[in-house]
């Protein structure tokens, strides 16, 4: 059996609207609800983010800049050079007959050192005198026979050019005999030598090196910047690697321009050597006195902010830190002179350096000078 009901149409439709209505108050109140959990994530987003950009405080350490008293001395690296140095080479191919200096041992100028083979030239020589001999003999006869007219004065003449051209040859071979010993150019100390008599040598092989090592040279270089405070004349002094002795020398030269790679100005100073003590080749630590600055601002080097463009440092300031860029000049162990961008009372942090930001609270926990 089926029972069926059916519902009126006025109920159906009272029934219908009652439905439409409680969803709608229920969607209004859903889409409320929503706006105010976003608008109040937004909110908090907001303040996160307004706390996030403002900077949080710094505890550090500062330094108070003062003005002091700054020997700015120039510092170099330098390098000990014999005063005139040579290799000895002979100028013609030949036959070493005699060695005539000792390893090490000191030379004078013009002293000889070597001997090539001079026979054959020697002979040579010999000849060509005998052949002058005979013609002057003949000479000394046309000048009567010229005189009484037995000759023509061209026959005279020619006379006169074969003893002309003989001494021409003489000349060329003592000048070729001179080739054959090898002497010292200069007053100096020999090396080892290469070579032993009886070798054939030309004028590529080495028979030994020549220096003067009394006075010595000695080159260094220095920032362009401070070409002006060296010239020929003012003193230098130095130490060698391994010693602590102070030593001294006297500019001789400095270089007209920078080398356009290094900035730097090559200086040569003589240095003196009576004694022999300084070996050329010795590594040198070279100090220039410089002007001395009774105003200079000196800062601790890890306080420096190097940059791209420029060099910064950090200052405090009412409490705020506040980036300056700064000039720098020379620097010591732990200093570095600074020639603009700070005044005297200036309190600069010198830790904590990368964690400080423009506008940012600093307390200083220790304070240096």
């Amino acid at each position: 059996m089926v029972i069926r009901y059916i519902c009126p149409l006025s109920k159906l439709t009272h029934f219908t609207t009652k439905m439409f209505t409680n969803r709608n108050i229920f969607f209004s109140a859903f889409v409320s609800l929503s706006s105010l959990l976003i608008i109040s994530s937004c909110g908090n987003k907001e303040d996160a983010s307004k706390a996030n950009s403002k900077p949080r405080g710094l505890r550090a350490e500062g330094y108070v800049v003062q003005p002091q008293s700054f020997q700015n001395d120039i510092s170099a690296s330098g390098t000990l050079r014999p005063n005139e140095e040579v290799e000895i080479l002979p100028e013609v191919a030949g036959r070493i007959t005699s060695i005539l200096f000792k390893e090490g041992a000191l030379v004078k100028k013009g002293q000889t050192l070597v001997q090539l083979n001079d026979a054959d030239i020697r002979a040579q020589i010999q000849k060509l005198r005998a052949q002058k001999s005979l013609q002057q003999n003949l000479l000394e006869r046309q000048e009567e026979l010229v005189r009484i007219g037995g000759i023509s004065r061209q026959e005279y003449e020619t006379t006169q050019t074969q003893i002309a051209s003989i001494n021409a040859d003489i000349s060329f071979q003592e000048a070729q005999l001179r080739k054959l010993k090898i002497v010292a150019p200069f007053d100096g100390r020999v090396g080892i030598r290469g070579v032993s008599v009886g070798a054939i040598v030309s004028p590529t092989t080495v028979v030994a090196t020549l220096q003067q090592l009394h006075p010595l040279k000695m080159d260094f270089t220095i920032p362009d910047q401070y070409k002006k405070a060296v010239s020929a004349g003012k003193n230098i002094f130095f130490t060698l690697d391994g010693s602590s002795e102070p030593l001294s020398g006297k500019i001789s030269a400095v270089e007209p321009g920078a080398n356009i790679n290094t900035r730097s100005v090559t200086v040569r100073a003589i240095v003196p050597n009576p004694n022999g003590k300084l070996t050329a080749g010795s590594f040198a630590h070279v100090q220039i006195p410089n002007e001395s600055d009774n105003n200079a601002i000196l800062i601790p080097s890890q306080a420096i902010i190097p940059t791209s463009r420029e060099k910064k440092v950090a200052v405090v300031r009412e409490g705020k830190a506040v980036f300056v860029v700064v000039e720098l000049s020379v620097r010591t162990e732990d200093k570095v002179q600074v020639t603009s961008g700070l005044v005297p009372g200036d309190t600069v942090i010198i830790t904590g350096i990368m964690q400080v930001k423009p506008g940012m609270d600093v307390t200083i926990t220790k304070l240096g000078s």
